[in-house]
């Protein structure tokens, strides 16, 4: 059996890497879990200093109580802490889970500042939901008087599940349309189950289902129905797709079998962790294992595909990224995981070409690249990427996977509707004031209208834009009168 102090560090909400929780007997880990995860998560809470100025709160995108839910934890008082907590988010702890909360509320911990570490902020938040659930204490949804007003939500991602939450309460008829088969967006197929447990997804779906809102599932907008169609059918229309357009690489051989998208990489390991048939993984296109892999980035969706290949168990995995590490998108946090699970981070270099058996038309076996510095900075400020002359090499690779980020698709073609006016991103352009799109009574809100954002963001606009669309409808009714 594993020593109560590793198994304790698994339990406070902090990863251990792959090899060693493979280690632990799944009842063991249970035992000591539980001996320690009410105790830890009281004494992380304490740790608060309760100061004049919550930076955390000011730093989260919700603007959580956390020095106030904080507090009631360290006082044992579990319920009202989630209730608190709860309060402001409409999915505690998947934010929990997946906030890089070294960037936002634990980095701006004023503990942090002063060099004794930050409290963990996200793993007590997970913590004392997850004990909500197992209490029963989560309530179904409270749905207000119904207005014989009809809603239609397009994406059942965080921003779209969080607004037809707080409209179903508001006492609307819910409707939302979704192109995959599941509900959840990025939440279900896009983040790793190691990261966020599918069945903490299902669970939220479920409560809403049970609430009276209806999901049309493997509903594509532009097939099943034109955008006008369903503004006919609907009082009022959220668009909250997200963006699913990957960005694309430029090089010669791009197009070799093994050379995948990141999305369709994640998305057949989520599928095979329902439990599906998923051709392209049980064939090995999808699938790391024995492999030398390449991941061609630096966001959190290139850590999630590299740690993700390592729990394959691929042969080896480098990440390729044409910054350091200091110029990282994504998680810090994230990176020393992957580090400690195995990952090679190759700073500092970019794809020139891929190699493939045969004519150019076969299956990948290498990465050209070329050695990267970094230049005079760029529009934004960040010091732009040049190549170094001299400074080519190569990688071996059975499968490469492209993680360079998403871009909103040509939604006025997809949809059927030429007047829905658009960025010169193509992301959706809205009014500031109202979040509503071009088009009157159609509103906008999440990656769609941001570009590619974190989750708690999407969470956040599927709030504001609830109120909006309410006062939207509420003065529609009072126009009918």
């Amino acid at each position: 059996m594993a020593d109560d102090a590793m198994l304790k560090f698994v339990a406070r909400g902090q990863e251990y890497p792959a090899k060693r929780e493979a280690e632990l007997r799944a009842e063991d880990f249970r035992e000591i879990a539980d001996r320690y995860a009410v105790p830890d998560a009281e004494a992380q809470a304490g740790r608060c200093s309760q100061c004049g100025v919550p930076y955390c709160s000011v730093h989260c995108p919700l603007h959580n109580h956390i020095p106030d839910w904080l507090r009631l934890t360290a006082e044992g008082r579990l319920r009202e802490a989630y209730e608190l907590s709860n309060s402001t988010s409409t999915m505690p702890e998947i934010c929990g889970r997946i906030c890089p909360q070294d960037r936002l509320c634990e980095g701006n911990c004023v503990i942090e500042f002063s060099g004794h570490g930050a409290v963990t902020i996200g793993s007590v938040e997970k913590f004392i939901t997850d004990k909500a659930w197992d209490e029963g204490w989560v309530e179904p949804v409270r749905v207000g008087p119904a207005r014989g007003q009809s809603v239609g939500v397009i994406g059942a991602g965080p921003a779209g599940l969080s607004a037809a939450e707080y409209l179903r309460e508001m006492g609307y008829d819910v409707h939302v349309y979704d192109r995959h088969d599941r509900a959840g967006g990025l939440l279900t197929y896009g983040i790793p189950g190691f990261k966020l447990e599918k069945h903490i997804v299902m669970r939220r779906v479920e409560r809403l289902a049970e609430a009276g809102i209806t999901f049309h599932t493997g509903f594509e907008v532009g097939r099943e129905a034109t955008l006008e169609e369903l503004r006919a059918r609907h009082d009022t229309l959220l668009i909250a797709t997200g963006v699913y357009k990957a960005r694309a690489i430029k090089a010669p051989g791009v197009g070799a079998a093994g050379v995948v998208e990141a999305l369709d990489y994640l998305t057949a390991s989520n599928r095979k962790g329902f439990g599906d048939v998923v051709p392209a993984f049980d064939d090995g296109s999808l699938n790391a294992e024995g492999k030398n892999v390449v991941v061609i980035g630096g966001g959190d969706t290139a850590m999630d595909c590299v740690r993700t290949a390592i729990r394959q168990g691929a042969a080896s995995v480098k990440c390729l990224y044409r910054r350091d590490r200091a110029n990282m998108p994504g998680s810090q946090r994230e990176v020393a995981n992957a580090e400690e699970e195995g990952v090679e981070f190759v700073w500092l270099s970019g794809p020139e070409a891929f190699d493939s058996a045969g004519d150019g038309g076969g299956k990948v076996t290498g990465v050209r690249a070329s050695k990267m510095r970094l230049g005079a900075p760029d529009a934004s400020g960040r010091r732009a990427p040049e190549v170094d002359p001299g400074g080519a090499f190569q990688l071996e690779a059975d499968l490469v996977i492209k993680a360079l980020g998403f871009e909103a698709e040509d939604l006025p073609r997809l949809f059927g509707s030429e007047g829905l006016g658009v960025t010169r991103w193509g992301t959706l352009r809205t009014d500031g004031k109202t979040m509503m799109t071009s088009l009157d009574g159609v509103f906008a809100a999440g990656d769609i209208v941001r570009g590619a954002s974190l989750v708690v963001w999407a969470i956040r606009d599927g709030r504001d834009v609830a109120a909006h669309m309410h006062a939207w409808m509420r003065a529609k009714a009072r126009v009918a009168a």
